[in-house]
């Protein structure tokens, strides 16, 4: 049996995603209480159940007691031999208080209180707390279309296998800011800029001519190299700590250039030795362009005594 659980701040997509995933053939129920997971796994787990995979959402309209218990609850089911899956949803703040102006809800935690929307936003983040700590894959929705998040889900959720590590490679630009669901961020700002060319300018580094500019200075590739080391390095860690998803930003000005040949050039020499590498260039929209599923299923752990 396989459970996902989808969490995260109200209005950044947790219907889409449980809906997705609903469509995608798992059995799906939305506002659940924390305190009703064993007995639901209890109740689907037996020989004549239809459902192998089933995923529910957790979230704020739980009581405060019952998320306090969430961290307790999950380990209670992982040692039952359960494959759980933790998924939060968030975007930021001022995204949210558009999408609640425009569809004009009301956030859950204002119903029953005089916080203003504002304030219900922030302490929902803060309510979520512990479930985010745990989550596996964090997804920021504040520039995903819901198309977007439905392919990311259905991409990185439900194709996702037990026992495999899902690594995403991203790029991005500082100016709008660092992907709120990045695990590592590296800084690419210090290497030379081909924007300062006009004929690379309005250019990316997917294209060739930004491609040779780039690979024509040693410093780049020291980059790529240095980045590559330390991801091949603590990878299998990572692994031995049951993560099944590990996104790894790089950044410059504005994502255009420098962070995106870094970003080509580093996914596809993990590709060669990494399951499941996926390639994102954020201020692109290009999503999950690169997909490998040849490389050996699970790297070499480590000896955890080491």
């Amino acid at each position: 049996m396989q459970l996902v659980i989808i969490s995260g701040r109200s209005g950044s997509g947790k219907s889409i995603a449980l809906q997705a995933l609903e469509d995608l053939g798992h059995y799906a129920i939305d506002n659940l209480p924390a305190m009703l997971l064993g007995p639901l796994v209890d109740e689907l787990k037996g020989a004549e159940s239809p459902h192998s995979s089933i995923a529910v959402s957790i979230d704020a309209r739980n009581l405060p007691q019952a998320l306090k218990r969430f961290p307790h609850l999950l380990q209670a089911l992982r040692d039952r031999g359960i494959a759980c899956q933790v998924i939060y949803l968030t975007a930021e703040p001022r995204v949210l208080l558009e999408r609640y102006s425009e569809t004009r809800r009301r956030h859950p935690l204002t119903r029953d209180s005089e916080m203003t929307l504002a304030e219900a936003i922030d302490s929902e983040e803060q309510a979520l707390s512990e479930i985010r700590d745990l989550a596996e894959l964090v997804i920021d929705t504040t520039r995903l279309s819901v198309h977007e998040l439905r392919r990311r889900i259905s991409d990185q959720v439900a194709r996702h296998r037990p026992g495999r590590l899902t690594l995403t490679i991203e790029s991005f630009g500082f100016k709008r800011g660092v992907p709120l669901d990045a695990d590592l961020v590296f800084d690419a700002r210090c290497l030379p800029n081909p924007y300062w060319d006009p004929r690379l300018r309005s250019a990316t580094g997917r294209d060739a001519p930004v491609m040779e500019f780039l690979a024509s200075y040693p410093a780049v590739d020291e980059m790529r190299r240095d980045i590559q080391g330390w991801v091949e390095r603590w990878l299998p860690r990572y692994l031995a700590s049951h993560r099944s998803y590990l996104t790894v930003a790089i950044g410059c000005t504005g994502g255009q250039h420098r962070s995106v040949y870094l970003a080509e050039q580093l996914a596809e020499q993990l590709a060669s030795q990494q399951a499941d590498v996926r390639l994102r260039h954020r201020e692109l929209g290009i999503h999950d362009v690169l997909t490998t599923t040849h490389a050996p299923a699970r790297p070499d752990t480590p000896d955890q005594g080491s």
